[in-house]
């Protein structure tokens, strides 16, 4: 098994995208106010994410790996398309199942999702350039599970109780998802951790930081699914107001 191969079998059975949280959520199994809490926190991911990959894009020194990184960066922010732009198309699922947009803005983080931003801007941005790309990694190999498990349960809350939810944040990213894991495939082929004969260029100090980094972002992507859990029993639908729905 190539030390590619070794870290995608690692993300896909990591608790990350095996949880209680998320296998409730493919199944709508979600309250009114979990749904809303969920809501509100997975747009600080949406609003901090083109930022972080900036923070990672300027901090990478090889130029092979930059361009994979740019290719990413460039498809958040639209593709050139501004109405495309991936927060824009969150902004339209907030007002489409009846949440301020402001007040989701300027709502502080939960400590688990705070912890999750944070630790992701700090992983990207490291100066320890094998360890940013495996933070980079782990979050891109295990973006087509998560939408696997999100998607089907809103298309299940859409149908029972919100019918103007607009869903193409998620499903657009779906659609995208196999592209950007094309562009770490490459970035790590770029740094030599492809081989299927042997280590590669990557030096076994490399590969332990890119490992160190793959985990690092998976455990905090864990805490944010887990503090969504542990906040399931006292997580009222007063926190954010409702703003009338302008889809029909």
């Amino acid at each position: 098994m190539s030390f590619y191969e070794e870290m995608r079998a690692y993300v896909l059975r990591h608790g990350a995208i095996n949880n209680s949280y998320l296998n409730r959520f493919q199944c709508g199994d979600v309250s009114d106010s979990e749904f809303r809490e969920f809501a509100v926190e997975f747009y600080s991911f949406a609003r901090f994410f083109p930022r972080i990959l900036v923070s990672q894009l300027v901090n990478t020194e090889d130029e092979a790996v930059a361009d994979e990184l740019t290719k990413v960066l460039y498809s958040e922010l639209g593709d050139g398309r501004a109405k495309n732009r991936h927060e824009l198309l969150y902004r339209d699922f907030l007002r489409s199942v009846g949440i301020d947009v402001h007040e989701a803005m300027h709502r502080p983080m939960r400590p688990s999702t705070r912890a999750y931003i944070d630790g992701m801007e700090q992983l990207y941005s490291s100066g320890n350039h094998n360890l940013a790309l495996g933070a980079s990694f782990g979050l891109e190999n295990m973006a087509i599970t998560m939408w696997d498990h999100l998607i089907p349960g809103l298309s299940r809350l859409r149908a029972s109780r919100y019918p103007n939810m607009d869903m193409t944040y998620f499903t657009f990213h779906r659609e995208l998802e196999s592209n950007h894991e094309e562009a770490m495939k490459n970035a790590v082929a770029a740094m030599g951790g492809t081989s299927t004969d042997g280590p590669g260029e990557m030096t076994e100090a490399d590969q332990a930081d890119f490992q160190r980094g793959v985990k690092a972002v998976l455990d905090y992507l864990e805490g944010f699914w887990m503090g969504l859990e542990q906040g399931r029993a006292h997580s009222p639908s007063s926190r954010v107001r409702a703003a009338p729905s302008t889809k029909s």
